[in-house]
């Protein structure tokens, strides 16, 4: 019994963690090749198409200009729809709040639910004024977006394209 208890705890982590290298990687600080500076406002990035080389380590320089909560996410399409759920579950369970994160309701729910922790190498959630910093490694040609899950936010355009060259 105990073996299926540890084996449950750390397949999802694991199956995650697997699912992520189809995308790329974390990147290493010591690897950056260039830095990219990401404006968010309410409902756009600026810029909204990003090129870059296979084999590039970016650094990704993001500020959210706007007035609500947004966040920066590198994914495929399919994965961005995958995870608008979990976004959803987190203005349900009152961690987003418009123009506010909820940290503590968020490291309390998170201990029973891990993808209400919002920790993920790929992904950055800003509040209003604030910015965050990503630093990932693209060593694959699949195509990308970068995208903000916040309900409503996607529908309405709020993603740039990755172009891999």
């Amino acid at each position: 019994m105990k073996i299926f208890i540890v084996l449950l705890f750390f397949v999802p982590n694991f199956a995650f963690s697997a699912s992520m290298n189809h995308i790329g990687e974390k990147g290493a600080p010591s690897e950056v090749d260039r830095v990219i500076e990401i404006q968010m406002y309410d409902n756009y990035f600026a810029p909204n198409e990003i090129n870059i080389k296979k084999g590039e380590t970016i650094k990704f320089l993001i500020q959210n200009f706007g007035s609500l909560v947004h966040e920066f996410n590198i994914a495929t399409k399919q994965m961005h729809l995958n995870h608008q759920p979990e976004m959803m579950k987190m203005v349900e369970n009152e961690i987003l709040l418009g123009d506010k994160i909820d940290y503590e309701k968020m490291k309390e729910i998170a201990k029973t639910d891990h993808s209400m922790a919002h920790s993920h190498s790929n992904s950055v959630l800003l509040e209003p004024n604030h910015s965050g910093e990503i630093i990932w490694k693209f060593n694959t040609e699949i195509n990308l977006e970068a995208a903000c899950n916040v309900p409503g936010h996607y529908e309405s355009s709020m993603f740039a394209k990755i172009n891999i060259n």
